[in-house]
């Protein structure tokens, strides 16, 4: 069965707007999901690029307005039209929801999406304990001991792995999908990954001289 590593961060939008279609590409093809949620900051910042604070007005406007825009619409996915209210809170909890149901299968991709869904259609806070455990027990799980699981040290020291392999291995940001060791960064991206997968592409041949 092919596999594609899912590498994104539990509150990105672009993650959100492709979620749908990913998971739909994925029973298409018989794929399995493999979850690495990742702390996003670190990994872009390691890449050099600008922080959110540190971009132009215009630059946040169509990167992470007009664009995020466009695609919901052509995704055909509900979403806010503002950036969402808690969007810098800490989400190191919600990832460690993710985490602690596993690397795949059902239940990590469902509640993957359930927590993108609510923090890009609802405005949710992703590092409430109250709404984290709604969604938790919405999808039917032992809230309690799930939550317990995601807080552990066990737990939280594999999201900060999963970060700090995403920077070894020069990850730019969420989402990123690896199939068969090529990854495909950002949503807009989902067609050729799903082309990868019946109609594989040529190897890399591309050389650029180093940068000074």
């Amino acid at each position: 069965m092919p596999t594609i590593e899912y590498v994104y961060s539990a509150h990105s939008a672009f993650a959100y707007i492709g979620s749908a279609k990913l998971n739909a590409i994925c029973t298409a093809h018989n794929v399995t999901l493999i979850h690495r949620p990742i702390l996003l900051s670190p990994v872009v910042q390691a890449q050099r690029s600008q922080p959110f604070r540190n971009r132009t007005q215009a630059n946040v406007d169509y990167f992470f307005g007009r664009e995020i825009e466009r695609w919901a619409e052509y995704r055909d996915v509900p979403i806010i039209t503002f950036r969402p209210t808690f969007h810098d809170a800490d989400y190191s909890l919600a990832s460690g929801l993710i985490l602690a149901l596993g690397d795949s299968g059902p239940a990590p991709d469902k509640l993957a999406h359930k927590l993108l869904e609510a923090h890009w259609r609802d405005d949710a806070d992703l590092s409430d304990t109250d709404t984290l455990k709604k969604i938790a027990t919405e999808l039917g799980h032992d809230t309690d001991a799930l939550m317990a699981e995601a807080r552990s040290t066990r737990i939280q020291a594999k999201l900060q792995k999963n970060s700090d392999w995403a920077i070894a291995q020069n990850i730019f940001g969420s989402p990123t999908y690896i199939f068969d060791g090529d990854p495909f960064y950002g949503q807009d991206h989902l067609e050729l990954v799903e082309r990868a997968l019946t109609k594989p592409f040529a190897p890399t041949r591309w050389q650029n001289p180093p940068i000074a």
